[in-house]
């Protein structure tokens, strides 16, 4: 297929809004766009290639393998043997045995999976996972697994069928894109099916031949729209964008324009990003791309902060200089058959290699992330956390020891226990007078155990009817937690049965964000329709890591900190106040905090026992201090 260069700097589009967008640099709040450009840039060029070689009698599966194995393997293992050193010289055992069950993910191709069922693109625990970027490679892997067979099968049809079975499957997908915004959304950020239809786009403008023939200003007119395109998505798009779906097809869209205006009256924009800065940044762009992620994962982990300005800069320079390097000596001479191994060889070692990666992510699981590299760190932390009874796996799962949050009787995990909850179990207090009922997930229950310390001071009977991963919102609905509606909708009926008279909810509300904070509303007049005071607990404090490490590390430089920066936005409790519509709100991070910084540590004991949930000691403080239902003595 003849080179066209602004394919290239088509890629530059792509990879600097991601790399802007992770570092920290302001403005490039939607950069995540720019795996969506890459999807349909490989689509295009994929199709291009297996069409070329089928009409030209030469279709191989092992030289298309050959091909995608020099292409992307080298400087994968090359980033994973960096990313392997940086992380066992810097992980604290947790954090490297997290890191180990990702290579393992990663070595089987199977990344976007494994960070679909363990750790959202947004969330807070993706911020150190090094190797989440990855799940990109693994959906593209994934669809060469696909592609190929599907365009032998289909060669012999004629090309209108060929045309409309693949347009078929692309608005399957996207139609079950557009679907699972609401039902799925971490799967359908992170899924093969959801998508494939980005990669099909670039497949079927490969079908047509990629190149418009329109006049030069007609092309011009085009590709300038599909520009504008690309950055409304960059810069008006956020987390809180409901992504992929409908708002995908803006970037997805105004890449396969590019590259169709890239024919021979080349637009405007396609000499542009064929100039030889574009170009060149484009042919790093995968270098770049595995660079730049593990890098900040590093700065945040080292800093224990968000990236500020400085940290921008140094993660670009040092993401360019590494990228640079690695295509020049790792990507180049396996690309270009300077490595000119036999090919039988080549898939050979690149198999290997990545059975050695998961091989080597066993190692790191069995030997619990290593911990003798820290010696004083077990010893260290079971001091800091000998009140915490309640120890959670990761944040709203499993509750592994200590039933302060009464785990499967009033705290409910993926089942239906919840059908058999009972109030005579889950009465946290049994003083006279009105019934309140605390309702959530578990960012609602580590209220409870402060709620019991506290029983004397609260005024009437308390119950509690929490579940992990499903916040107190009637419409929400998750795919993981496919009983959440379910759940919810029970409160409804315990409140009438109880004739409850106050409901307390709190959640983990950031994760409405995408989804639209206004969901809140709907129930807060729903129960307020029945005449049921509503309070709305906002989001409490949440750390970038667990708050042992945090201690942990200042301890080790020699800091005594007992506070530090919250990674909750600075308005985001405001936002949910407005959303919460009518309820009596409680905000913790203003009744807690001062100018962004949170106590983790009071009287020399854990407020948190992970990066946001609160410990017994902590829970006893808050409840004590701004829970809405205790009587406080001015």
């Amino acid at each position: 297929m003849k080179y066209r260069p602004e394919i290239d700097g088509l890629r530059t589009i792509a990879v600097l809004p991601v790399l802007f967008f992770h570092a920290g640099v302001t403005g490039f709040s939607g950069g995540f766009v720019g795996v969506d450009i890459f999807f349909v840039i490989s689509g295009f060029l994929i199709t291009r290639i297996l069409d070329d070689d089928l009409k030209n009698d030469r279709f191989s599966i092992l030289t298309f393998y050959e091909r995608r194995f020099r292409r992307i393997i080298p400087a994968l293992v090359f980033y994973i043997l960096l990313t392997a050193i940086a992380a066992y010289m810097l992980f604290l055992p947790p954090f490297f045995e997290d890191f180990a069950r990702s290579l393992v993910a990663v070595g089987t191709f199977t990344s976007n999976i494994y960070f679909w069922k363990f750790s959202g693109y947004f969330e807070n625990s993706a911020l150190l996972r090094p190797l989440l970027h990855t799940w990109s490679l693994a959906v593209e892997e994934q669809f060469y697994i696909f592609m190929p067979i599907a365009m032998w099968l289909l060669y012999k049809v004629t090309f209108r069928v060929r045309l409309a079975a693949f347009a078929l499957a692309l608005t399957l997908s996207l139609a079950l894109s557009i679907y699972a915004i609401d039902v799925a959304p971490t799967a359908n950020f992170f899924l093969l099916p959801t998508r494939s239809w980005e990669l099909l786009i670039g497949s079927l403008l490969g079908f047509w031949g990629g190149q418009s023939t329109l006049s030069y200003r007609t092309n011009s007119a085009v590709a300038i729209g599909a520009a504008i395109l690309i950055l409304y998505s960059v810069f008006a798009y956020t987390d809180a964008t409901p992504f992929p779906g409908l708002a995908a097809v803006l970037p997805c869209a105004g890449a396969a324009l590019i590259i169709y205006t890239g024919g021979p009256t080349r637009s405007v924009v396609g000499k542009i990003l064929a100039s030889a800065p574009f170009v060149f940044i484009g042919k790093i762009s995968y270098s770049l791309y595995l660079a730049h992620w593990p890098i900040t994962v590093f700065v945040r982990y080292v800093t224990l902060e968000e990236p500020n300005g400085l940290h921008a800069m140094g993660i670009v320079a040092a993401s360019f200089l590494l990228a640079i390097f690695s295509w020049r000596f790792v990507e180049t001479p396996f690309r270009l058959q300077t490595v000119s191994w036999p090919r039988r060889a080549l898939i050979g070692a690149a198999l290997a290699s990545m059975s050695i990666v998961s091989l080597f992510g066993y190692g790191g699981i069995a030997a619990h992330g290593f911990p003798q590299r820290f010696p004083g760190y077990a010893t260290k932390v079971e001091a800091r956390m000998l009140d915490v009874s309640a120890v959670v796996a990761s944040a709203d799962t499993t509750v592994q020891a200590g039933q302060t949050w009464r785990n499967g009787t009033c705290f409910f995990e993926d089942d239906d226990g919840f059908k058999k909850w009972r109030p005579e179990d889950c009465a946290l207090t049994t003083n006279t007078g009105d019934v309140a009922l605390l309702w959530g997930d578990s960012y609602a229950a580590h209220y409870a155990p402060g709620i019991v310390a506290n029983a004397a001071s609260i005024h009437g009977r308390v119950y509690e009817y929490t579940f992990a991963g499903c916040p107190p919102v009637l419409a929400y609905y998750s795919y993981a937690r496919p009983n959440c509606q379910a759940f919810n909708q029970k409160a409804l009926d315990i409140i009438r049965s109880l004739d409850v008279k106050t409901v307390v909810l709190s959640g983990r509300w950031v994760d409405l964000q995408r989804r639209g904070l206004d969901m809140l509303k709907d129930t807060v007049r729903h129960l307020q329709a029945q005449g049921v005071r509503v309070i709305v607990i906002g989001q409490s404090p949440m750390f970038v890591t667990n708050v042992d490490v945090i201690a942990f590390k200042k301890a080790a430089a020699g800091q005594k900190a007992a506070s530090w920066s919250t990674v909750i936005d600075h308005d985001f409790n405001q936002r949910l106040r407005t959303a919460a519509g009518g309820a009596d709100f409680v905000d913790p991070i203003a009744m807690d905090c001062a100018a962004g910084e949170c106590p983790y540590i009071d009287d020399g004991r854990m407020l948190y026992f992970d990066s946001g949930h609160l410990s017994n000691f902590g829970s006893a403080r808050v409840v004590e201090r701004y829970f809405p239902l205790v009587s406080r003595v001015n």
